[in-house]
């Protein structure tokens, strides 16, 4: 299983699962990562945290601690 934080600079992945639990899970949902979308990798961090991505239209930054729970194809 591949996840956010395995993809690398300028690839387009889609969402296939949120992992993780509760208010984690609730706040990538509300940052516009869900099921089935669209993520462009813009930006990794030299030390790989934060990774910068566009996801529907807008620019967001992902701790590698919740990229990791973002499954994708």
């Amino acid at each position: 299983m591949r996840t956010l934080k395995d993809a690398k600079v300028g690839e387009h992945i889609s969402v296939l699962k949120i992992t993780g639990e509760g208010p984690v899970k609730r706040r990538i949902m509300d940052m516009g990562i869900t099921k089935g979308v669209e993520v462009f990798i813009r930006k990794v961090a030299p030390l790989g945290d934060p990774v910068e991505v566009t996801v529907r239209g807008y620019e967001l930054s992902l701790r590698k601690a919740d990229a990791q729970m973002v499954i994708i194809e």
